[in-house]
Order: structure tokens, then C-alpha cells, then sequence
């Protein structure tokens, strides 16, 4: 059984190599995209059922990613929130978890911690 992930990221090639990373290498499948800060939150809102995690950058088009994070605050029990970022410093990983996510990693250095992670979640849905 893939992942559904829902992705919020701002640029077109950090989006398709992303989603074929997380797909061939974790089993996820992205269910839809956004690349604001509304558009994500209208989404996520809208759908509450149909992802099982997000992946959001911190630097959107248009509104920041920690908005984001923190309208997934309600969201249902097993949803992992996920920040990718090139600005996971220590402080912006305080805050991104005091808003309530569930991990963060750093683009440049993190996707293989990203990846084991998807797929550690992706075990904990099947045992569900």
C-alpha cells in the first residue's frame, strides 16, 4: 500500500523530481499539489481523508509553509505533517514542530532521512 502525500512546494523541478523520488524509492504517490500557502490550506481542509502525509516546503510563492503546518494542527490520527526545507536550521525546526509537525528535513542533506522516514510510515499505516 503507497503513501498518499499531499506536496506543497514552489518549484516545478524540486516538485516532479521530489514526486519521483518518493515514488520510486518509498512508495508514495502524490494525490495532489500546491504551491501557496492558500492553496495548501484549502486543500488539505477540503480533502481531510484523502492524504497521509503532507510535504511542505517553508518558502512558498505566496505564503509560508508554517501556515500550512499549523491548519494541519486538527488533522486525523497517523497523518504525518513533514517540512523539506533548505532552511531547516535548529530554530526553524523548534518552531515548525511547535506548530506541529512531525519531522523536518533539510533539502540539501535530509532525503535519505525523508525517505526512510515515508517508508517507516508507510509500514505503521499497514499495521493499522
Amino acid at each position: 500500500m503507497a503513501l498518499r502525500a499531499y506536496i506543497v512546494e514552489d518549484s516545478p523541478t524540486i516538485r516532479e523530481n521530489l514526486i519521483e523520488t518518493l515514488h520510486e524509492l518509498a512508495e508514495v504517490d502524490a494525490v495532489g499539489l500546491a504551491d501557496t500557502e492558500r492553496e495548501g490550506k484549502a486543500w488539505l481542509a477540503q480533502h481531510p481523508d484523502e492524504w497521509d502525509v503532507a510535504v511542505v516546503d517553508l518558502f512558498l510563492r505566496e505564503g509560508s509553509g508554517l501556515g500550512v503546518v499549523e491548519s494541519c494542527r486538527s488533522r486525523r490520527r497517523g497523518q504525518k505533517v513533514i517540512v523539506l526545507s533548505n532552511h531547516a536550521t535548529s530554530d526553524m525546526r523548534r518552531r515548525c514542530a511547535q506548530l506541529g509537525a512531525d519531522a523536518v528535513f533539510d533539502k540539501s542533506t535530509e532525503i535519505d532521512a525523508l525517505l526512510d522516514y515515508c517508508v517507516k510510515a508507510r509500514g505503521e499505516l499497514e499495521a493499522a
